[in-house]
């Protein structure tokens, strides 16, 4: 298949408003791909490439926008991949030359509109609302199968294109079921105003410690074991903590979801920033991790995340000691769900979350079954822009362009400013890292990838006529940087529309 298909297809995804035009523009492409072809292809329809990071920085691919294009299209999608494998392999003294070279070498191919597609493929900026349900209800339309089976499949896959690639060749979507050492999605919650808010929706409910810690998922079989993060990134060799106490559990194989976090002496969690520095320091200077459990998905050759969670979580109290449980109550007596959400934050961590008893585990998707209460109202929000400070600031990025996901027209939706909250600290690492993403700028402003995800605290949301949405948030303030989240984890619009709703009816 040429790129140029996709680059045309690619601008009808984007021009088309409603969501079944998208599907339809999507299915037809998936349609016409080659089998050997569709990881690529639902790779690039998503926004990105097989290769992940490429240690290609913005400054380069801004320039790259020089480069000459081919008078006719003619260039393989194939070849882009290959390109891309060459890139990616390129590493040591003089790599970054040798990287560009190879660009140059690539987008030299490509025709002006090739080029636009590539360039904001490997910027991160291909939004076209081929995103999360769009593209996978796509290749359900196009293999002819239950958009529910694929759902379903690439959940526990952790990766929709081996799920395409099998749908559209006839495969069964049956091969793919949790397996230790598989990572799958983890499941997502909704939010709930407070704990009465909660019950009124589940009823009895399952109340449990929000902590503020890293999302794991912990693998073993016999006296292997892997650790992932919520982004499905193997950490094994950087927690070695976490390791020793899985192999101590007595089931032969068990697959764990939970979190981990730096404690204190006295037992209260460390700050967040401590948590996330502990998995990129040596193993001599790092602070512990202390793992905390709270679902079980697969024991001893048997897949639970179709077992209601009350099951699950007999089964867990029986492989985990109360040491590394999260602590939890099964109640419908708002008295005592609000005790415990206020011994949870007297303890020091973020509130508490609710969960269906009942529910089973819907792995890589956001539910009411499980649902989020927090102290302090919050949005996990992507950093779409930074303009430059003044006075002690001058010289650093700091006001922040704060942006939604739009799921269903694709990117985001930018909801006002902040430059509250900032240490020094956080305004050389925001410089820096916002400096190596930047995909344009003006004279204040530099634009970057969205890909950088801020939990951003706020008072209220009010009407606004001067952004897209509609809406805009007042005293927003950055609680912290999520480096564990990605773009397609923030919250929606959507969800600032209903919060917005709740708090004006």
């Amino acid at each position: 298949m040429r790129v140029t298909d996709l680059a045309s297809v690619s601008a009808a995804v984007a021009a088309a408003s409603g969501r079944l035009d998208k599907i339809g523009h999507l299915a037809d492409l998936i349609r016409r791909t080659p089998p050997a072809e569709i990881a690529i292809v639902v790779a690039f329809l998503s926004g990105s490439t097989r290769q992940g990071r490429m240690g290609i920085g913005g400054a380069t691919l801004h320039a790259l926008r020089d480069v000459p294009p081919a008078d006719a299209p003619s260039l393989e999608v194939a070849e882009v991949d290959a390109a891309l494998e060459r890139i990616a392999a390129t590493s040591g003294r003089g790599s970054a030359s040798a990287r560009d070279t190879l660009l140059r070498q690539l987008l030299g191919r490509a025709t002006r509109d090739e080029q636009d597609f590539l360039i904001r493929l490997l910027f991160g900026e291909l939004r076209q609302g081929a995103l999360e349900g769009v593209l996978t209800d796509a290749v359900a339309k196009a293999a002819g199968v239950p958009a529910a089976d694929v759902r379903r499949a690439a959940m526990l896959a952790g990766d929709l294109a081996p799920v395409a690639h099998a749908a559209m060749t006839g495969a069964p979507l049956a091969q793919f079921v949790l397996q230790p050492f598989q990572p799958v999605q983890p499941m997502l919650a909704d939010s709930a105003a407070d704990v009465a808010d909660a019950l009124a929706e589940l009823g009895e409910a399952a109340f449990e410690y929000k902590l503020d810690g890293a999302r794991i998922q912990v693998h073993k079989v016999d006296d292997e074991v892997r650790v992932f993060t919520r982004n499905l990134r193997d950490v094994t060799a950087a927690v070695p903590e976490i390791a020793a106490i899985a192999r101590a559990m007595p089931a032969r194989s068990i697959v764990l979801d939970g979190e981990a976090i730096a404690m204190r002496a006295d037992g209260r969690p460390q700050p967040f920033q401590v948590t996330m520095k502990s998995f990129g320091r040596t193993l001599a200077t790092r602070t512990p991790l202390t793992p905390f459990f709270f679902d079980v998905l697969y024991l001893d050759g048997a897949p639970l995340v179709d077992d209601p969670l009350a099951r699950r979580v007999q089964l867990l109290g029986e492989q985990v000691t109360p040491l590394h449980l999260v602590p939890r109550l099964v109640t419908g007596d708002r008295a005592a769900a609000a005790a415990f959400a206020a011994r949870a934050q007297a303890a020091g961590h973020e509130g508490v979350m609710a969960k269906a008893i009942a529910g089973t585990y819907a792995a890589g998707r956001r539910g009411s079954a499980w649902l989020k209460v927090k102290q302090a109202r919050t949005l996990d929000l992507v950093i779409l822009a930074a303009e430059w400070g003044s006075g002690r600031r001058q010289g650093t990025l700091s006001n922040l362009h704060l942006g939604a996901r739009d799921p269903e027209h694709g990117g985001f939706v930018m909801l006002g400013k902040t430059f509250k909250g900032l240490t020094d600290a956080m305004l050389a690492w925001q410089t820096k890292t916002f400096l190596e993403r930047e995909i344009g700028r003006d004279a204040y402003t530099v634009y970057v990838k969205p890909e950088i995800v801020a939990e951003i605290a706020f008072n209220e949301i009010q009407a606004s006529p001067h952004y897209p949405g509609g809406l805009a948030l007042r005293f927003a303030r950055v609680k912290r940087y999520r480096p564990d989240k990605t773009a397609a984890e923030a919250d929606t619009i959507a969800t600032v529309r209903a919060i917005y709703e709740s708090l004006t009816a």
